[in-house]
This record gives structure tokens, sequence and C-alpha cells, in this order.
């Protein structure tokens, strides 16, 4: 039998102005969504922020008949209820101000393994699938959750690379559990279940895979992990959109480099040369930057070269000389000192922080390898 407040939370969180972030000051002014539930609405004032509009939806029946129906479909789908304010989302994801108000789950979730969101294109690249498999191939004998959106592309890539190695894998979906999208991936669906992993939503039964919910979903999937890894994303792309709620998380980011050239790389190039996140430049550096360093098993290198046989352009030399001269100079200083617009210089120092020579901070400044 799920208790009540339960049942109060899904009423309240139906409301059509109570999101996540007045969810949470209801509750934390009335002290349970049951609470809110019955005295918002006349006492609304106590609530900072809340206005009279906000809570008018408050102690309607027919969100009250939902949420019923709601736990009986939850009830008998073996779904499982998180509520946030009972600290029973995820701990990192708690820690995040506009973290779901309530958290489906099925399956299985320990909350004391690390965890590691890689997300990316639904185009994915055979480069990109080396990456991923070379990844969890170097990682295998570490414990971690890995944590995808069941996407086609990179996220199903992932959750199969996680079942083929044995390692937990979590799926969060942009959509209710009444369903599965894409379709495609029902089958994955179960399998990451039966191999003990899990499936969360924020979405009820009532929510259909709409377009502006998986931007929504991704900030679960930054949330829940200390670290995101994109492979492979296009401008604008949807993965750019995890990457940005993780910086705004405080989350690392990392970010597989590719060709300035390749469509599903400039994103990720765009994220590296904005500061917005790390070069993966090879696996056995991710691996220990992800704290992995204890595995036994070498990792190869995912762009590897020698110091004797690296050849630089005259561009990239001459930039790049200039730059070992003048530890963490500015893009501005740069450009003066070689006498070279700064918009051309650009594109050559992506260039050299892929090839492991330049490494940028915030604030376009730049030092040699």
């Amino acid at each position: 039998m799920i208790p009540e407040e339960y049942l109060y939370a899904i009423a309240l969180r139906e409301c059509s102005l109570i999101g996540d972030i007045n969810f949470h000051k209801l509750v934390r002014t009335f002290g349970s969504a049951e609470e809110a539930w019955k005295r918002a609405k006349k006492e609304y004032s106590k609530a900072e922020g809340i206005g009279r509009k906000t809570v008018a939806d408050i102690g309607n029946d027919e969100y009250l008949k939902f949420a019923e129906k709601e736990i009986r479909f939850c009830e008998k789908n073996h779904i499982r209820i998180n509520l946030r304010h009972l600290k029973e989302i995820p701990s990192l994801l708690n820690e995040c101000d506009d973290a779901p108000a309530i958290l489906y789950q099925k399956g299985n979730f320990d909350d004391s393994l690390p965890k590691i969101s890689i997300v990316g294109t639904r185009n994915m690249t055979s480069y990109g699938k080396q990456f991923i498999g070379d990844f969890f191939e170097s990682s295998k004998s570490s414990k971690f959750i890995s944590v995808s959106g069941l996407a086609l592309g990179v996220d199903k890539e992932v959750h199969e690379q996680s079942i083929h190695h044995k390692i937990p894998t979590a799926a969060v979906l942009a959509h209710g559990f009444h369903t599965l999208y894409p379709s495609k991936n029902k089958k994955l669906s179960e399998k990451i279940l039966e191999e003990g992993g899990a499936l969360f939503t924020e979405f009820n039964s009532s929510r259909k895979p709409d377009r502006e919910n998986f931007i929504q979903r991704n900030r679960i999937i930054a949330g829940i992990s200390p670290s995101t890894i994109v492979v492979e994303t296009g401008f604008g792309g949807g993965s750019v959109s995890t990457a940005s709620f993780a910086n705004d998380y405080n989350r690392e980011v990392f970010a597989l480099p590719g060709k300035i050239t390749d469509p599903y790389s400039q994103g990720c190039n765009q994220l590296i040369f904005q500061n917005k996140a790390s070069s993966v430049s090879t696996v056995k550096d991710l691996i220990d930057s992800l704290g992995f360093n204890h595995s036994k098993e070498k990792a190869a290198e995912l762009f590897p070269y020698s110091e004797t046989n690296l050849q630089l352009t005259e561009n990239q030399e001459i930039i790049y000389l200039a730059i070992k001269a003048h530890p963490q100079v500015s893009l501005d200083d740069l450009a003066q000192i070689i006498s070279t617009a700064s918009y051309k210089i650009l594109p050559v120092i992506l260039e050299l922080e892929l090839l492991g020579k330049v490494k940028s901070f915030s604030g376009r400044q730049f030092t040699a390898i």
C-alpha cells in the first residue's frame, strides 16, 4: 500500500502552475505534500514567491482522482515512486535546484556506486562507436553505473556496451512508463532491467514523448552524475543542452574532439573551445580523470602520437612557439604578438589542442603542454 503522501504529491505536481521549483517551495513551507494540498490555497502568502494564481488549481478533486489512477498504474507495473522531499531520488540529483519533485523508477539503482553520464548524437559514426567500445573495454574492471537517454545512436551503444561488459546502466526517458520511445529500443529497455539496471522518468503515464520533454529529460541525465561525456554531436544538438545543464550544476564535462569538417564533431569541438568541456585526448587519461586509475588493464591512446614524428604545419608551429614563450597568454595578446587576426588564430589553436600541444583556460587564455 502506497502512503497517502505520494497521492498528494502526484496531485500537487499535476496542478498547472506547480512545477518542480514551486512544488519544493510549498513542501518546504508546509512540511509535506499533503499539508500543502490542504493549506496552500488559503495560506499561499507563507511561501516565498508564490501568488494566488500559482495555487489556483490546488484542491481540485480531478487531480486527486488522476493521482489515484496513477498509483494503481504504478502498483500494477512495479514502478517505484521516488519523492524528492523524502530524499528518495539519487543524491547528486537532489542537489540540483530544479530536480524533479517526483521520479518514477523501474529496476535497480545502487546510488552508492559512481555514476557517469554518456550522451551523443543519434547519427553516431564509426568513430564514436569505436570510442564507446574502447572506453567500456578499458573500464570494465571498475564499478560504476552508466547513464544515458535510451535514444538511438550513442545512447543505444552506451547501454548495449554496458550490458556486454556487465556494467549496470540506467536510462532516463522523456515520457511516461505507459510507452517506450523509440519503439526499436523496447527489447533493450527490457534487457537493461534484466541485467540489474534501471529506467527513470519524471513523467507520469499521461505524458507522451513530446519534443520539449527531451530537453527537460537531459537535465536529469546531467544532474544524476558527477561527470558527463559528450561523444559526438552537431551544433545545437540535444547533447549540447545536457552539457550546459552539467556546467550549470558545476559538474565535469568531457567531449570527444574530431575533425572540424565532421558535422557530428562540431558540437564537441565547440564545447571544448568555449571551455565548456575538457577534451578527451586518450581513453587512459579520461579513465584517470574519472578516478578509474586503479584499473589494471592498460588503456590504449585514443589519439596516439610521439614527439619525434609529430609534424606541425607552419601556422601551427608559429602559434605554438608564441604560446610556449608566453604561458597563459590571452587571445588578444597572442594576436598582437604574431600580428595575426584573432579569428585566424582560433581554428589553429583548436587543432593544437586536439593534438595535445595546447591547453585552454577560461577567459580565452592558452598555455603550451
